[in-house]
């Protein structure tokens, strides 16, 4: 097995800085110790202008045979010669991944103790494999490896038999990447879509490939559109594994959102304001908002309509002042995130005592949540068909009524502001609607009316005088003792301007 990476430089930036990176001295051959045979590492070419290092990989047959008969779980072919006759000596696999993690760690890790500087560098790389098993052909080496960065990746099928062009492409491809990437990025890149290619592993799989699956994807695993493929891949088809991996991998992007299902446009900078603190994420400005309406109300039962990952749920439960809080979503995979993000199966019987989480559609009534202090439907209605809206207005507010209801959807004159968000877009794919300010209120005021309660507005993240806040919530409160009259009334928050209205006479539910 061969595996080439290439940079160029000048006499400022020396192309033989990829020596300090690779932690391997261009002016010298070292050959490195494996499971299976010998990793020899070298340098064909080593100016200040363009510098190369190659990695050779010779697998003893023997030492292969012998270690596992060259397969791991859901591994290599299957055939009965296939210990005999095979192609893992010649062509890139988990072997040769195994090996570049060994010989490269410290540059797989980006880590650089003579240069640490030179780490985080982006510098023009070329990698070269001239024999890669890629089971799914040209297209799926494109599809994984596009994503990550490369400007340009080329994969050539190479035939079955040059002399008979007939006979057609081999499932071998020569793979050259090239590309300005940081060194380390492109190593954990190959470390992980080697043996994916290959669709093998040549030891067996247990549970610690997950960790070693989601070190060597931060920072791009998580988002990759091929992820799915990937993890099942990696970890062999080990269903049990791969549940975990992609459950992990879950929580990482929602760690990355911080609870917002548009990270990239919540976490923009506006850079209209002159600061170079790090900006709250919308999400994280939304969560407080909320918190601070639900201790205003007094409520102490909280119901969680549409709860998605439980981002919301963790942050009730931290509060000892909410006694009882019941997270409620459509998707059994998102209650099972949820679960796994609060820890409910360590999670002390005292404290378990206060959550549950439960199926269920919020078009539908549902006695179970009828009788609670107050409901938060947190980025809720903007995913339903408008024609849906009825029915979920009755199921929370003619139905469950609980005393109050808080309601956050996108505010769409706000997304001129998002440089990122194209015009005409919505912030995410799913939306089947975005509301000005002005439709919004016609709705929740409407909705008020209908079944008894006055609602007050509050805005969420910077109110742009022009535009308004990103994130506008509705406050519902159940009109008691008084008919409504019809007036309005402003006062305000500590988070904004709030204006009431109260229905009028005679329209209460």
């Amino acid at each position: 097995m061969f595996l080439t990476i290439s940079t160029t430089g000048s006499p400022e930036r020396p192309a033989t800085d990829l020596g300090f990176l690779l932690h391997k001295h261009p002016g010298k051959a070292q050959s490195f110790s494996t499971s299976h045979g010998t990793a020899h590492v070298f340098y064909p070419e080593a100016t200040a202008e363009r510098c190369t290092a190659g990695l050779l990989l010779e697998v003893d047959p023997v030492a292969l045979v012998r270690r596992g008969q060259g397969k791991g779980r859901g591994g290599t072919p299957d055939a009965a010669l296939a210990q005999y006759v095979n192609d893992r000596p010649y062509a890139a696999s988990s072997l040769l991944a195994v090996a570049l993690s060994g010989v490269f760690r410290s540059a797989l890790a980006g880590q650089c103790t003579a240069r640490p500087e030179l780490t985080d560098e982006v510098r023009p790389l070329r990698i070269e494999i001239p024999a890669l098993p890629a089971r799914g052909g040209a297209d799926l080496v494109h599809r994984l490896f596009g994503p990550l960065g490369w400007e340009s990746v080329t994969a050539t099928p190479v035939p079955l038999d040059e002399t008979f062009p007939g006979w057609g492409d081999s499932r071998y491809v020569r793979l050259v990447l090239e590309g300005e990437l940081r060194l380390s990025d492109a190593l954990r890149g190959l470390y992980v879509l080697l043996p994916v290619l290959d669709d093998a592993k040549h030891y067996w799989i247990a549970s610690d490939e997950v960790d070693k699956l989601l070190r060597a994807g931060e920072g791009w695993l998580a988002e990759h559109p091929e992820s799915g493929l990937i993890t099942s891949r990696y970890l062999a088809r080990h269903k049990r594994l791969t549940q975990n991996a992609l459950e992990r991998l879950e929580l990482v992007r929602l760690a990355e959102a911080d609870g917002s299902e548009v990270e990239e446009i919540d976490n923009a900078v506006d850079e209209s304001r002159d600061t170079e603190e790090k900006p709250v994420p919308l999400a994280a400005r939304r969560r407080e908002a909320i918190l601070a309406a639900l201790r205003d109300a007094g409520a102490a039962r909280v119901l969680d309509l549409g709860c998605g990952q439980g981002q919301l749920v963790q942050a009730l439960l931290a509060d000892p002042a909410y006694t009882e809080i019941v997270g409620v979503d459509v998707s059994v995979r998102a209650l099972n995130v949820a679960a796994k993000r609060l820890r409910l199966e360590r999670m002390g019987e005292r404290q378990s005592s206060r959550v549950r989480l439960t199926q269920g559609s919020l078009a539908y009534t549902d006695k179970r949540l009828v009788g609670y202090d107050a409901a938060v439907l947190s980025e809720v209605i903007e995913h339903l068909d408008p024609e849906r809206l009825p029915a979920l207005e009755y199921a929370v507010f003619g139905s469950a009524r609980p005393r109050t209801v808080l309601v956050t959807t996108p505010n769409v004159e706000y997304n001129v502001r998002w440089e990122t968000l194209p015009a005409g877009h919505v912030r995410h794919g799913d939306h089947r609607f975005e509301w000005t300010r002005a439709e919004f209120r016609a709705w929740a005021g409407q909705v008020a009316s209908r079944h008894g309660y006055t609602v007050a507005y509050v805005p969420v993240g910077d109110d742009d005088p022009e535009v308004g806040p990103p994130t506008q919530m509705a406050v519902f409160t159940q009109a008691t003792g008084t008919q409504a009259t019809g007036t309005r009334t402003t006062d305000t928050l500590a988070t904004g301007t709030r204006t009431t209205d109260t229905p009028k006479e005679g329209e209460a539910a």
